[in-house]
């Protein structure tokens, strides 16, 4: 099948919501990117350049610890908002006198050159993305051959307590469904990436008060379903929904699901068609030598 946007997404509220995205890493990001980050132990190749995308919302923490992982690598990095750009920039700035910076390898920012990269490393950012088959083409078409792809993004059972009370209630959507990971895995597949592999956790946040619980939310996005309440609603409605979170306290707290998908792929050796004349190049000729026969 073909896949254009995630399941119900509104594509004009999801690039409203980019535009809209705080100028900061929500915590939930952080800790998935420090769980991914994780996994990068389990890759023996070091990416002589690697292109970080959109960290300031995606996870700066994170971020941090990927560079400090792969000190002699250059970097890129990609920030779409030009706000969030601006405001990454001045945090990353350092005084000239600070011995660390001569350490640091090459920043560039704004993206990359096709085939110039050896990791793409995305937190947080495909499941509110509008075009998201277009996103992994785009990533695709940045990597060298035999670079890797490296991302996480929210699965279907995330908030799956708060859609219960919405059921309850009667009301539209509680938010987008999200992707699961088998249609994420036929998605990289359809960009051209080879060797998907996806996994997924559940992670568990409690919250003392639905206030506190909701400004968490808002932090990491909106609600993007094309079968979301279009109606105003107003305190009532505020003082319904309250009330039904309240519904879901145990010992105290009331506790929300996400669920993280985790997705890795290579970007593969382009094939040749076998056509009455074929170039390639004599670098893809030593590669196709080197390389046991299937």
């Amino acid at each position: 099948a073909e896949f254009t946007a995630p399941p119900t997404i509104d594509p004009i509220a999801a690039l409203r919501w980019q535009q809209q995205a705080p100028a900061r890493s929500p915590w939930l990001h952080d800790e998935v990117g420090r769980r991914m980050q994780e996994r990068l132990q389990w890759i023996m190749q070091k990416p002589a350049a690697w292109c970080s995308w959109e960290p300031l919302y995606g996870g700066l923490a994170a971020h941090q610890s990927v560079v400090e992982r792969y000190p002699q690598s250059a970097l890129t990095i990609v920030e779409n908002q030009a706000t969030h750009e601006a405001a990454l920039r001045a945090q990353l700035a350092t005084p000239w006198w600070d011995v660390s910076r001569w350490r640091q390898p090459k920043l560039q920012w704004g993206m990359p050159a096709a085939g110039s990269m050896n990791m793409l490393w995305a937190n947080m950012a495909l499941h509110n993305h509008p075009q998201p088959q277009q996103l992994l083409q785009s990533w695709h078409q940045m990597l060298a051959v035999d670079g890797f792809v490296m991302f996480s993004c929210l699965g279907p059972d995330t908030l799956q307590e708060l859609r219960t009370v919405y059921a309850e209630q009667g009301w539209p959507a509680a938010s987008h469904a999200f992707t699961d990971m088998h249609d994420w895995g036929d998605m990289l597949v359809q960009a051209g990436f080879a060797e998907p592999v996806m996994d997924m956790e559940r992670i568990t946040l409690t919250f003392a008060t639905p206030e506190r619980l909701l400004q968490e939310l808002r932090e990491l996005g909106r609600n993007l379903s094309t079968q979301r309440d279009a109606r105003t609603r107003g305190r009532g409605w505020l003082r319904q929904l309250h009330q039904g979170l309240r519904s879901l306290e145990r010992d105290g707290s009331i506790a929300l699901t996400f669920e993280v998908i985790y997705g890795h792929a290579l970007q593969p050796e382009p094939r040749h068609k076998v056509e009455g004349t074929t170039a390639i190049t004599l670098d893809q000729m030593q590669r196709m030598l080197r390389k046991p026969q299937a």
